[in-house]
């Protein structure tokens, strides 16, 4: 593993991250691997040797997307079912996959729902907390055993430039109180997600596990949007500097989860392939575009999230014992 070179950038590709790159040996699991962002994530890192567990809701369209990769022989790439808004669902394919794989080198969190309407989950939690959130949460921590028998492994969060937009309310998680709107919800989440990682890593990194959280950048033609009017689309046009290929928009994942060293990303928050700093500044303006909010990386507020998530999910984890 090496430092990120300079010239790796916003227009970065996985296939220019993993130039030279050999990843035979490693597994890797990518949730959400049937489409967009997963699914070139699956293609990329299996195409370097890696073998690879893509989790989709829908096995049999994952399984198709799959077959029509354009892999090398003897590439490896195993599908797992797994609906992240259903915690049932998400226990039996954590049990599954432990049961086959005894070390995962890497997890790469890249599945989520954006923007939809008000609904709930199986577990009826919010549906955008549930499923980018809590689902991820219970499914990371009970494959952690996996991780640390990988170490030195990681976990990468897929978040959003949207967390600027939104601290999580740890009194209202689920908009029982307050008034919900889909992009509320949706930027909560993914600073969740960030404060997911940044607990995990201050949790596990003294065993070897580090995690970071990764905003892909923009990217029009990927399912998540697919909940968005086209009101929601013009406003996200009209405040975006740049638009990304599939192909860029997965090479920061890619990067953070083989190619970046470990004391480089862990704890860290990463964009157009390297790690950028905690900015407060005004999101709306161009100085705000970038780096990490402070209240997503707060230590405190990182404990206290992985507190009411255990609470909500009926699940404990513990730290590990010193």
């Amino acid at each position: 593993m090496t430092s990120t070179p300079t010239a790796f950038g916003r227009d970065t590709t996985t296939e220019e991250v993993l130039d030279g790159v050999d990843l035979a040996g490693v597994t890797v699991l990518v949730t959400g691997g049937s489409g967009g962002l997963g699914l070139e994530t699956v293609r990329a890192l299996a195409a370097h040797g890696a073998s690879v567990i893509a989790t989709s809701r829908d096995v049999d369209k994952a399984r198709e997307a799959v077959d029509a990769l354009d892999l090398p022989d003897g590439a490896s790439v195993a599908v797992e079912q797994l609906d992240l808004a259903s915690l049932a669902s998400v226990r039996a394919a954590a049990d599954r996959i432990l049961e086959r794989h005894e070390r995962i080198d890497v997890l790469i969190a890249n599945a989520g729902v954006m923007a939809c309407p008000k609904g709930v989950t199986a577990d009826g939690f919010e549906t955008q907390f549930g499923t980018n959130h809590l689902g991820h949460f219970v499914f990371v921590n009970r494959l952690v055993p996996a991780l640390l028998a990988g170490a030195p492994s990681r976990l990468v969060m897929l978040t959003s430039a949207g967390h600027r937009l939104g601290d999580v309310d740890l009194d209202d998680p689920n908009f029982e109180t307050g008034e919900y709107t889909p992009f509320d919800s949706y930027h909560r989440s993914k600073t969740a997600n960030v404060l997911f990682a940044t607990e995990i890593d201050r949790r596990y990194r003294d065993q070897g596990l580090r995690a970071c959280a990764v905003h892909p950048g923009t990217i029009d033609d990927t399912d998540i949007q697919r909940h968005l009017s086209q009101e929601s689309i013009d406003l996200m046009h009209a405040h975006r500097i740049h638009t990304k290929t599939i192909e860029s928009g997965a090479a920061t994942q890619v990067w953070a989860a083989v190619v970046a060293s470990t004391d480089e990303i862990g704890g860290a928050y990463g964009e157009d392939c390297h790690v950028s700093g905690v900015s407060d500044t005004d999101p709306m303006t161009p100085e705000g575009r970038t780096g990490v909010r402070s209240y997503a990386v707060d230590p405190a507020r990182a404990a206290a999230l992985w507190a009411l998530s255990e609470e909500l999910v009926g699940e404990s984890f513990p730290p590990p014992s010193s």
